[in-house]
């Protein structure tokens, strides 16, 4: 394994290099598929499956594959996994694999599997790798949700609406309405409004990291200085 500690690739993953907020990579289906919280977890669900399972996969075969070969096996492995996916979407939750449409199988060309896949998992070993993926879909999926959150609540009045697409006939009354007599806000719900949230989060996040930027160059400067003597020794002519 290469010189990351299992902290530091949970931080990276949820924080300091989250895909959505830093890398800005899989914003397609960022943008398309957070107008519900229910499409939201559907595909954080499936993108994180895939980025677990090609990146142990393409862990498995980084010593046998040579590098002119290596990124179409890699594509191909993604392909496999998100055939995977959409198998289980169609036999356990056909409903909400119908609502998600293309946007499943364009997984397969997600930069931020392939980039994964290229830049840590050809590198470092089966748990190291698989860790990296759940990391960095979980750090993907929550902005995802907290998109779908908000898009939802302030675009219908509602939150957790159609969540029996996902978890069945349990779900059915899960829907909470916190607005009532709401008029809906279509804007908020089309890709413009997840462009509109999605700017905040990633302000947000901005305003946080220099914060606690400002306060480490505030303690460092606080810090007592070291005095450091030079001893002459002989003779200066």
């Amino acid at each position: 394994m290469a010189d990351t500690s299992y902290k530091d690739i949970t931080i990276l993953g949820l924080w300091k290099n989250n895909p959505a907020l830093v890398q800005l990579l899989g914003l397609c289906p960022l943008l398309a598929m957070t107008g519900s919280v229910v499409n939201a977890i559907g595909m954080s669900v499936a993108t994180t499956f895939v980025l677990v399972t090609s990146n142990i996969d393409v862990s498995l075969i980084r010593n046998v594959v040579s590098d002119a070969v290596r990124l179409p096996a890699f594509v191909m492995i993604i392909a496999a996994a998100v055939t995977a996916i959409q198998l289980l979407m169609q036999a356990f939750t056909y409903d909400l694999y119908t609502v998600l449409g293309v946007f499943l199988p364009l997984i397969t060309t997600n930069c931020v599997i392939l980039g994964r896949a290229d830049a840590f998992a050809c590198k470092n070993n089966v748990f190291a790798s698989a860790y990296d993926g759940l990391m960095m879909g979980l750090g993907f999926s929550i902005v995802m949700f907290l998109l779908g959150f908000f898009r939802e609540l302030f675009g219908t009045g509602t939150v957790f609406a159609d969540m029996h697409l996902l978890f069945g006939p349990i779900a059915q009354n899960w829907t909470w309405e916190v607005f009532k007599d709401y008029p809906q806000f279509l804007y908020i719900i089309l890709p413009p409004g997840a462009f509109i949230f999605t700017g905040f989060m990633i302000a947000i996040k901005n305003i946080i990291d220099n914060h606690f930027e400002e306060i480490q160059k505030a303690q460092k400067a606080q810090e007592p200085k070291e005095d450091r003597r030079v001893r002459i020794t002989g003779t200066i002519s």
